[in-house]
């Protein structure tokens, strides 16, 4: 079943409502997620709900997740779990067991994000949203909560905690259908991926003797979340072992626009003024139109079969 229809099917109305709180932590570079799960009111549990089925009715189409694709305003992205770190969280929320009752504050501090899970028979919805400021201890600690009740400021002795109405990510089968990009690979340690990528990249033979130097590149790209998931696609596009394609850029770098200086030998000269145009180049974003014949910047790219 298509990940957005079986979204779509689930059977709000009949599901359980179940909160998890997560709390990550790195062991050996890996994530690791601890979940609790919360005793919930009805109450909390009918606006839980209520916030899935708003999230829900928002996607009306899904585009596979790239490392450059984003999402707009009635799409979500779409991803295998075995891709990501989703599993982890998964086995951690499969038995509400005792032991995993959340019993006092401290479990609940500082938690990372939260899942709403959803279950109707054997078959379970997670929507995951990152946990904002409330749920921190150092911010309520520099903060006194209040409430207004009858034209009156009272002060609020029992803790509180928001959660949105908005969500994150949902967990579908084997699938996972995200709203937000950011939050998602925030919460399931995306960005570490990207690092490791990037380190992985200017340690290749291939692409380092494609430069003079990667002194440029690598001030550039730096620790900068978008740098990092676009060093991530030329590591995975590949173009830069593919001779054709490099000779091509030596040819048509200038025609195109591209500020690329090339040494004698062929390799690329990379300052910090060119870098930018330098990754685009080797992700191929700098194309021109059939029709226009206008050269324009891309965000992502997708294969067209003609026949």
């Amino acid at each position: 079943m298509v990940a957005l229809d079986e979204l779509k099917e689930f059977s709000l109305s009949e599901a359980s409502v179940q909160l998890w709180v997560f709390k990550k932590s790195t062991r050996g570079g890996q994530p690791v997620f601890t979940g609790r799960w919360v005793d919930t009111t009805d109450d909390l549990d009918a606006a839980m709900r209520q916030a899935v089925a708003n999230e829900r009715a928002r996607i009306t189409e899904v585009q596979e997740y790239g490392l450059l694709t984003q999402a707009n305003e009635g799409s979500a992205l779409s991803i295998g779990t075995v891709e990501t770190h989703a599993g982890l969280v998964l086995d951690q929320a499969n038995a509400a067991v005792d032991r995993k009752k959340v019993r006092d504050l401290k479990a609940i501090q500082n938690t990372e994000f939260y899942a709403i899970k959803l279950v109707v028979g054997d078959r379970a919805l997670y929507a995951v949203r990152k946990a904002d400021a409330s749920w921190r201890t150092k911010r309520r600690l520099q903060s006194i909560s209040v409430y207004f009740s009858d034209h009156t400021l009272g002060l609020v002795t029992d803790p509180g905690f928001s959660i949105s109405r908005n969500v994150d990510f949902f967990v579908v089968g084997d699938k996972i259908l995200i709203s937000s990009k950011p939050n998602f690979e925030s919460v399931l340690g995306y960005k570490a991926a990207h690092v490791e990528d990037f380190k992985l990249l200017r340690e290749e033979s291939e692409f380092s003797s494609v430069f003079t130097s990667l002194e440029a590149l690598l001030q550039h790209v730096g620790e900068n979340k978008i740098q990092l998931r676009r060093a991530s696609a030329i590591r995975q596009k590949g173009h830069y072992k593919d001779p054709v394609f490099m000779a091509n850029l030596r040819q048509n770098a200038a025609l195109f626009g591209l500020s690329i200086t090339f040494d004698e030998e062929g390799k690329i000269i990379p300052t910090m003024e060119n870098c930018q145009d330098i990754i685009q180049a080797l992700l191929d974003h700098r194309l021109q139109s059939g029709f226009s014949r206008n050269i324009y910047d891309v965000q992502d790219t997708s294969n067209v079969n003609v026949t």
